[in-house]
């Protein structure tokens, strides 16, 4: 198990978490919990799950303004943050997260839950709000929407090119003399953050090394999967959703051309769709009060 860096990272960020372990058959899951606000109403947990490379600090703005439900509690997601990583021989298969988020409900929760899921944790609730409806009461998607899909015709091609990096492995982890040089590397690219937000998430993801620091992040995170889902599966599972659920659609962010959308937001019965602005960490990045706003309303509606 990792240890959470001792540096002054949460500049910006009110400090309001307890961290959390929790012991799975195979594995222990790390997380932050944020205790029910004192004029809390008895609700129903909040169990929040972030995406691809993030950790539970995705929640560190989003989460204190929800203890009005109750408890919040945010994992860290295999092989991310301070949690453990699978063992060797295995890899993050979408399903295998599904089944963690299971065990750890069934072992450590009562049911129901609010599932809140920020891209791949999207996903994720999402795939187990469909399997097992009776667990969940609401479903919050923020810029997540099922999974990435791939044609039948290039599972064979799929499978091929992940097994061949399973048998070649990882290439060394790369290192950083500070964590602002390690921040840095997450400001750019496909989503991009801000520097106070990318230092706050890389902490909880980078370890103390001989010449600084380095990833604690699994690095066979960036395998490519060996299976992955055909558009009508994809379709099958959003449909299988009978809980009532929250898009939360960041227009400048994943699910930004609604267009290519439309088949998929027409195959959940019970969702609500709300166009927020931003980018793809609404949630975390930039002014985040609409976000908060529209899932208070959301768990409110009884």
């Amino acid at each position: 198990m990792n240890q959470p860096l001792q540096a002054d990272v949460s500049a910006g960020f009110e400090r309001s978490w307890e961290e959390v372990r929790w012991p799975l058959r195979h594995m222990t899951l790390a997380g932050l919990h944020w205790p029910a606000a004192d004029h809390a109403r008895e609700g129903v947990p909040v169990v929040m799950l972030h995406g691809w490379l993030d950790n539970s600090l995705s929640f560190a703005r989003l989460a204190p303004e929800l203890t009005s439900f109750g408890d919040v509690w945010a994992l860290d997601m295999a092989g991310h943050g301070l949690s453990d990583h699978r063992p060797e021989g295995q890899s993050y298969l979408l399903a295998d997260y599904v089944a963690d988020l299971a065990e750890l409900l069934d072992t450590h929760f009562e049911s129901p839950v609010d599932l809140v899921g920020h891209s791949l944790g999207g996903i994720v609730a999402m795939l187990y709000t469909a399997a097992f409806p009776e667990k969940v009461r609401r479903l919050v998607m923020i810029d997540s929407l099922g999974p990435i899909t791939k044609s039948p015709e290039e599972t064979v091609s799929q499978l091929r090119k992940g097994i061949l990096k399973r048998l070649s492995g990882s290439g060394k982890s790369a290192g950083y003399p500070t964590i602002d040089d390690a921040a840095a590397a997450r400001t750019g690219g496909r989503n991009p953050l801000s520097p106070e937000v990318a230092r706050l998430l890389v902490s909880r993801n980078l370890k103390t090394s001989g010449n600084g620091y380095e990833w604690c992040t699994d690095p066979r995170l960036r395998h490519p999967s060996m299976m992955v889902f055909a558009e009508q599966q994809a379709l099958a599972c959003l449909e299988a959703v009978e809980t009532r659920s929250l898009l939360l659609r960041a227009a400048d962010g994943l699910l930004g051309d609604r267009s290519r959308w439309e088949t998929r937001l027409g195959a959940m019965p019970g969702l609500t769709e709300v166009v927020i602005s931003g980018s793809h960490h609404c949630h975390l990045d930039g002014d985040t009060g609409p976000v908060s706003r529209a899932i208070k309303a959301f768990l409110d509606d009884v």
